[in-house]
């Protein structure tokens, strides 16, 4: 039986859709394909590899990249982790199945803190909901 591929989607692909990622290959990396990719590319986001890295999961060697930058390859599933990308996603022949479950964006969360622990709180409270949505992925996937 092949692997299910799955495909995270944001806007930059910065931070949301590679935590998603990032907790994805954590927990199904051995069953699944995991990518994720931007509309647009604004570099992986520091902060972000820091809450993943305090979680136990290292990201510092994803980068940003636009969907057109994968392999040719037939998802499974894609997910939308921000409102931007799933009123832009782009279409996905064949059986693929796009859903959204959008998330908090950390760096506009963080904008008005005076401190990087400040902003950190920000970011390590969406990277926990990321996680605990990403729990959830084979129930999605058998729907």
């Amino acid at each position: 039986m092949s692997k299910h591929s799955i495909l995270f989607l944001c806007t930059g692909n910065s931070c949301r859709s590679q935590m998603a990622e990032g907790w994805a290959k954590h927990f199904f990396g051995d069953t699944m394909e995991i990518f994720s990719a931007g509309i647009e590319t604004h570099g992986l986001n520091p902060l972000a590899v820091k809450v993943m890295a305090e979680a136990g999961v290292n990201i510092s060697g994803h980068s940003s990249k636009l969907v057109t930058d994968l392999p040719n390859l037939q998802f499974d599933l894609v997910i939308t982790v921000c409102g931007h990308a799933d009123e832009n996603c782009p279409y996905f022949p064949g059986p693929t199945k796009v859903l959204h479950h959008g998330f908090d964006d950390p760096p506009k969360l963080a904008e008005r803190e005076e401190n990087e622990e400040g902003a950190l709180k920000h970011y390590r409270r969406v990277r926990d909901e990321i996680r605990d949505f990403i729990q959830t992925l084979p129930s999605a996937l058998s729907q």
